[in-house]
């Protein structure tokens, strides 16, 4: 089979197209003919060994997939060959085939094409742990998404107006706030690009703030750099703080100002989370699909890619120019 693999550490202009082996399901394990792959920001830092796991190389990047089963392994009940799924892979998804627990495949309504499909589970499995799980978000709060047009973001923005939340969104540009407004947001909030110097980052707060004057009950930052500190300095009184991801650097907080709004700063890994209470992570992902159903979410697959144009995906998400989700057509 063909697959799109990282034989050496850097962009993905070092990723090479190249043939192996067909994978065989072990036990407790399905192999997905993969049909579509979407891409994530852990895809950009697992190439660089930059990420919190460094496979052994070679190895394929693509964390989340959709496609038909092809092979069931010893063990499993619930799935069968010929069933439609959506599975998240860690990575390895950039592959005409790939081998996924059991545990982490999710059956797809014939309804969902395969692109969406591939375009859920990660990012919003992501969010509703954060949001829930970590943010303890209720109806009535006002809730801050950093990287609001981002996948996970948009996703935030989405499942936070599901849940009964105010829903202020920020992000670099005017396109992407339109964007967000589109997704469901109540007002956005569009800062400059980093670096910011001492002015700008209290400007920055200010405008948080002015979203907001009674401050945010719950703040998702899916950004960190020079932005995580303007959005604490804008939380409410024991807010909670989300701590997502770092695509603009890991950032550097005053532990002052926690003291100051009596608020929580609470790490989100969603993997680590779905491996350690894989119950909990289905039932999450269960309530996915029926907000789906209901016309309260739907993944924006903003842009799809060639199966030998992955690499360009990768590099938009680098580049941080990805609205939405990008997904890589594997197979029609």
């Amino acid at each position: 089979m063909k697959a799109l693999m990282s034989t050496k550490v850097g962009g993905p202009d070092t990723l090479e197209m190249i043939e192996v082996e067909d994978p065989k399901a072990g036990k407790g394990q399905v192999v997905i003919d993969v049909k579509a792959c979407s891409i994530n920001y852990p895809d950009v830092l697992i190439i660089q060994d930059l990420y919190q796991f460094k496979p052994e190389r070679p190895f394929a990047p693509g964390g989340e997939v959709s496609g038909v089963i092809s092979e069931v392994g010893e063990g499993v009940t619930d799935l069968k060959v010929g069933d439609r799924v959506a599975s998240t892979t860690g990575h390895g998804g950039l592959v005409e085939k790939v081998v996924a627990d059991q545990n982490s495949v999710f059956q797809i309504p014939d309804s969902v094409s395969h692109d969406d499909a591939s375009a859920l589970i990660l990012t919003y499995g992501t969010s509703i742990h954060a949001l829930v799980d970590r943010g303890h978000i209720k109806e009535g709060d006002d809730l801050l998404v950093l990287g609001a047009s981002g996948g996970v973001g948009i996703a935030a923005v989405e499942l936070g107006k599901a849940f009964g939340a105010r829903v202020v969104a920020a992000v670099s540009s005017e396109e992407k706030a339109a964007f967000c407004r589109e997704a469901g947001a109540d007002e956005t909030v569009v800062y400059e690009r980093a670096p910011l110097d001492k002015d700008q980052s209290k400007a920055l707060a200010n405008q948080f703030k002015a979203a907001a004057p009674g401050g945010y009950d719950v703040i998702y930052d899916a950004v960190g750099g020079d932005y995580s500190e303007p959005a604490v300095r804008s939380i409410g009184w024991e807010g909670r703080f989300l701590v997502v991801g770092f695509p603009a650097g890991i950032a550097k907080l005053p532990l002052n100002l926690t003291l100051l709004k009596s608020c929580d700063v609470a790490g989100v890994f969603w993997g680590a989370f779905a491996a350690r209470d894989p119950k909990a992570n289905r039932a999450h992902i269960n309530r996915l699909f029926k907000l789906w159903d209901q016309g309260m979410i739907q993944p924006r697959v903003s842009e799809t890619f060639a199966f030998e144009d992955a690499g360009q995906a990768i590099q938009k998400m680098a580049d941080r120019g990805a609205i939405g989700k990008l997904v890589v057509k594997i197979a029609d």
